[in-house]
């Protein structure tokens, strides 16, 4: 069927930030706009991001903030200039959801969740006149015209513009399979995890034994990268936003070497010479247990980990040097499906600058299905907001200029 728009019709396939935010300004240009989620309800995965607190963005400087984008940051600098951290504050803001800056700089609505914002959000755009369709899940094109399964069966649809905004290949359940890269064959980088957990070498009796422990305020380095935070054990190996910060050069040591060795410093605000100075002031008979537990404030997990790494006859020297730089070796990233994100998608040289696909005029591509990654801390989110901004006025551009 024709769906029938004031001007021009334009399909945005998923209903994520991404694909919401474009709808939202293509709806204010007059156009008419159709939104298809394969999910029962738009949203999903963000609604799932703001369970801990909706991390929006991060509050510093803007060129600061673009280098967080790794190899992909001159592709996306146009975009993220072009609708920045600050603008999607006061956006939030005009939608009745003010924010703020927490101490590590990340920027969050001050009610911490993600489903009022949504609520006004989706409002807002049914005022404007959006449609909305669930239940769609985009199985690709039949000539010219969208072609979805739902549960009554295959329909077609036909539009002047398409966005794809159908995100990654993590939290499949959310909504974002991945399956759509199979449309696109050589245009596609692969997906691989990112802000990821990863597996140990450690014993399964280990993991059952620790799963759930928590390494706090410990520091990881990696090829001289070091970030600080907790590390918690999983029944898989390890997750945490330290090791998250850390994943692609982790996960790309894996991927050409098949293991990576994590450095972990258990005592980061503790000079080495210091810590060799409170172990020898501990008794000569003391168990090296308890000298680590007296002289440090060592917990049990710790302890046991260094034990795993030192034998009974090394120097205070070298249980010092284990304490700095405790090795752990990584066999593997965790599933991708267990992922914050991915890192792959649609390349950079299968778009143009206006996120247009080369070899589909008219069909347009944004968000996190493009071959970028970057860090948890509000990043990811102002990646999806700034691309979809992008891309929509990309489509009115192409549209007003053909016709």
């Amino acid at each position: 069927m024709n769906i029938l728009s004031p001007k021009y019709n334009i399909a945005i396939v998923g209903g994520g930030p991404t694909g919401l935010f474009a709808a939202e300004y293509l709806s204010s240009q007059g156009y008419g706009v159709h939104i298809f989620d394969r999910m029962p309800s738009v949203g999903r995965k963000f609604l799932m991001a703001g369970r801990s607190g909706l991390n929006l963005t991060h509050s510093e400087p803007i060129d600061h903030f673009i280098k967080r984008y790794g190899s992909a940051q001159e592709w996306l600098k146009k975009s993220l200039y072009a609708f920045t951290p600050q603008q999607l504050q006061q956006w939030a803001e005009k939608l009745g959801q003010p924010c703020f800056v927490g101490s590590s700089g990340r920027v969050f609505p001050r009610s911490m969740k993600a489903s009022p914002l949504l609520r006004l959000w989706i409002n807002r755009l049914k005022e404007n006149s959006v449609k909305i369709y669930t239940k769609h899940n985009f199985v690709g094109w039949n000539e010219n015209a969208l072609q979805f399964a739902t549960p009554d069966g295959i329909k077609t649809y036909q539009a002047d513009a398409t966005l794809l905004a159908l995100g990654g290949a993590s939290w499949p359940r959310l909504g974002s399979d991945g399956q759509w890269s199979s449309l696109f064959k050589n245009e596609v980088s692969p997906f691989l995890p990112t802000n990821c957990g990863f597996k140990t070498s450690w014993s399964d009796h280990f993991l059952s034994q620790h799963e759930g422990a928590i390494l706090h305020s410990v520091e990881l380095s990696v090829n001289g990268e070091k970030k600080r935070g907790d590390l918690t054990i999983t029944k898989r190996g390890l997750e945490g936003s330290a090791i998250y910060a850390l994943s692609p050069r982790l996960r790309d040591i894996i991927l050409t070497q098949h293991c990576a060795v994590l450095s972990v410093d258990l005592r980061p605000t503790l000079p080495y010479a210091q810590i060799i100075q409170k172990l020898k002031a501990q008794r000569v008979r003391e168990s090296l247990s308890n000298k680590l537990r007296k002289a440090l404030s060592l917990d049990k997990l710790s302890r046991e980990l260094i034990k795993g790494a030192t034998t009974k006859n090394s120097s205070l020297e070298e249980i010092a040097s284990v304490i700095k730089k405790l090795p752990i070796e990584l066999i593997a990233t965790d599933h991708i499906t267990h992922a914050i994100s991915t890192a792959g998608g649609l390349k950079q040289s299968a778009l143009n600058e206006s996120f247009m696909i080369h070899s589909m005029p008219g069909v347009f591509a944004a968000g996190e299905m493009l071959d970028w990654e970057a860090p948890t801390g509000g990043y990811l989110l102002q990646g999806c907001f700034s691309t979809g901004l992008a891309a929509a006025k990309g489509i009115r551009d192409w549209l007003e200029s053909s016709n």
